[in-house]
């Protein structure tokens, strides 16, 4: 019966009308420490929250500290993987959490961080099969955030190596991928096709307008993608909770970027 937990957890974490998700990221405290719109993890999580974003994805010392301030409901996904620009190899992920850890604190989901094409890809593919056994066993939703990156990545937007990376997850187990935005509507078409589970764009940096950010939003899910996990676009944006809304306008309601900015960013 573990697949009816599994159904019931992804209820809290995509929209059960479109099957897409807005989620938003907040797990950077790890990688490059209390960064501009994560020094108040209460504040940010009821503003995002409040915009209605599906779920927040963080690790479990900030869950513990209590990560929402007024109570506002949201998708919780609990982060397994860490790791910090200022070791010897930022990409180079390691375990930091497990999924029973998850189902203690009431997660909706689990998620893990894997570079393809690292130095270390052998050892976190074998962690990213290992985790989906572990999901599989218990109904846990998995989120296999799958990048291109190291040596042999001359371009980690490039839709071959995305392609193949958003693949890999889906073939060790992962029910939704996260992965780059290629750049076009008909490239990440290519990166969907060939997953056989739904994939969430990742937001990537900050961009210089919200609406260079809404146009990859709106030719993701153009393309079929099932939605979008934007970290700094949203907690750095000067009004996260409109930026939310925004993004759920996109995502949920269809509306074109142009539409949705001028409906909720007044």
């Amino acid at each position: 019966m573990t697949d009816v937990g599994k159904r019931i957890r992804i209820d809290r974490i995509m929209n059960r009308n479109t099957r897409r998700t807005v989620i938003i990221p907040m797990d950077h405290g790890i990688t490059v420490g209390p960064i501009k719109g994560l020094i108040d993890m209460k504040s940010i999580v009821d503003k995002v929250a409040e915009g209605g974003a599906n779920a927040v994805l963080m690790h479990k010392g900030i869950i513990r500290a209590g990560y929402r301030g007024y109570g506002r409901d949201i998708g919780l996904i609990l982060h397994l993987s860490g790791s910090t620009v200022l070791g010897p190899d930022p990409n180079n992920k390691v375990l930091v959490a497990d999924v029973i850890e998850a189902i203690k604190m009431g997660a909706d989901a689990v998620s893990i961080h894997i570079n393809v094409g690292s130095e270390t890809e052998p050892e976190q593919l074998e962690k990213l099969g290992q985790v989906a056994k572990v999901c599989e066993e218990w109904g846990m939703p998995l989120l296999a955030m799958m990048y291109p990156r190291g040596a042999k990545i001359k371009n980690e937007y490039d839709v071959e190596v995305v392609r193949h990376a958003a693949r890999i997850g889906a073939e060790l187990g992962a029910d939704i991928v996260k992965t780059n935005y290629t750049g076009s509507e008909e490239t990440f078409r290519e990166v969907v096709k060939g997953c056989p589970v739904p994939v969430v764009m990742a937001g990537g940096p900050k961009t210089k307008t919200d609406e260079e950010f809404c146009n990859m939003v709106y030719s993701s899910i153009r393309a079929g993608g099932a939605g979008v996990a934007a970290g700094r676009n949203v907690f750095q944006h000067e009004n996260p909770t409109k930026m939310v809304r925004v993004l759920c306008g996109i995502v949920h309601e269809g509306l074109e970027p142009k539409a949705a900015l001028s409906k909720y960013m007044k």
